[in-house]
């Protein structure tokens, strides 16, 4: 039973690290750190940049991404948008035609089968020689600025990566938004950290990210996290990735429960394909890079086993110790919370505080499901867009 109680506060302690005691690491080293001092100004001369977007069935939005784009403060000349079509079948194809007309800074690159968004920005970035790369989707809508702050660090030699600042739109009460806006708030603050701390940033978020070309790398086949995999691809070169939190940009994802475990689910699988790559980077223990990895990232995709354990060592010790029962009936609680709250939601009731315990363990229960889809084998990673504007 020792062995037993050891295995539980070990889980325990995991999951204190990842969620808790990382960030407060990061927060007390990057109190007086600044992220990078050696900037481009808005009157130097200024690198080119082509930015890169793979489309498909986007008719919704493309226009105003577009308008966005060239609605900026960069230098115009300095600026190509080239949009690959992955096979779309609304009206994408013809609206960004139209623009392209009366903009010849916007170029249209037509699939007419399905490639998937890695292959095809990987297609996208072989039509420019351009020194810098920006990464980005169709809903995240830039504003004036963004460009600029996203490229403005390339001044110094060692960053090979910029993440921008997303901000989710927050829709209903009856939805999920509100917690994944908040959850994805303090992911960027971690991310943010990391970057002024170590320049370690684990993972941009894939809908807004600038990198120099030479440090881009292909995707394999069947990868679904391209973000993650071209990020950490970068600190394997030895260049440092960061997160501009001025590089202000908007996204307009699902609020419905069903649509982010979907998407959850096939993070899951990609986080596990990543980790098959990259595991190599997990050595040495407490380099830096490693650190961050391990506390930021991997903790966190095997926490779902780390709750059964969890659960598991205190049903064990609960027929001896009555502490751990105590243990047991709050863990078991907690679980049942996430009953409780979806025999509301079919009523119309709506609690905020219920709803973001609720979502812990759904996204833990996604990250399950994904892990079992990985180990059956990623069939495609062709994508279908997440629902929007609910």
């Amino acid at each position: 039973m020792k062995m037993v109680e050891l295995i539980f506060w070990v889980s325990l302690l995991l999951m204190l690290h990842s969620y808790v005691i990382y960030p407060l690491i990061l927060h007390f080293l990057g109190r007086r750190k600044k992220i990078n001092i050696n900037v481009f100004s808005q009157n130097d001369d200024l690198p080119n940049v082509a930015i890169l977007l793979a489309v498909h069935n986007e008719e919704e939005v493309i226009e105003e991404k577009i308008k966005s784009t060239f609605d900026t403060n960069y230098p115009l000349e300095k600026l190509e948008l080239l949009i690959g079509s992955d096979n779309s079948t609304d009206n994408t194809n013809s609206i960004v035609q139209s623009i392209g007309y009366q903009n010849n800074k916007v170029k249209l690159y037509e699939h007419s089968e399905r490639q998937g968004k890695a292959e095809v920005i990987y297609n996208l970035s072989q039509q420019t020689d351009t020194e810098i790369l920006i990464l980005t989707d169709a809903n995240v809508i830039f504003q004036k600025d963004t460009i600029l702050e996203l490229t403005k660090h390339f001044k110094n030699n060692k960053i090979g990566l910029v993440a921008g600042n997303i901000i989710n739109k927050e829709h209903k009460l009856s939805g999920i938004s509100l917690q994944e806006k908040s959850y994805l708030v303090y992911e960027k603050r971690i991310k943010f950290l990391e970057g002024v701390v170590w320049g370690t940033m684990i993972g941009a978020f894939g809908g807004c990210y600038a990198i120099r070309k030479e440090n881009y790398a292909r995707v394999p086949e069947k990868f679904l996290m391209d973000d993650f995999y071209i990020s950490m691809n970068v600190l394997k070169q030895g260049k440092k990735t960061i997160q501009e939190m001025n590089a202000v940009c908007w996204e307009d994802v699902s609020d419905k429960i069903s649509e982010e475990f979907r998407r959850k689910v096939r993070i899951s699988a990609g986080n596990f394909q990543n980790l098959s790559v990259y595991k190599s980077l997990l050595w040495p223990p407490f380099s830096k890079v490693s650190f961050s990895f391990f506390s930021h990232k991997v903790i966190r995709w095997i926490g779902p086993f780390l709750l059964l354990i969890m659960l598991a060592s205190c049903f064990l010790l609960s027929k001896i110790f009555d502490f751990y029962l105590d243990l047991l009936a709050i863990q078991l609680c907690l679980i049942a919370l996430v009953v409780f709250d979806l025999l509301l939601k079919i009523l119309n009731i709506h609690l905020k505080l219920l709803r973001f315990a609720s979502h812990f363990y759904l996204m833990n229960l996604a990250l399950l499901v994904g892990f079992v889809k990985y180990l059956k084998g990623v069939e495609t990673n062709v994508w279908k867009p997440t629902l929007r504007n609910q």
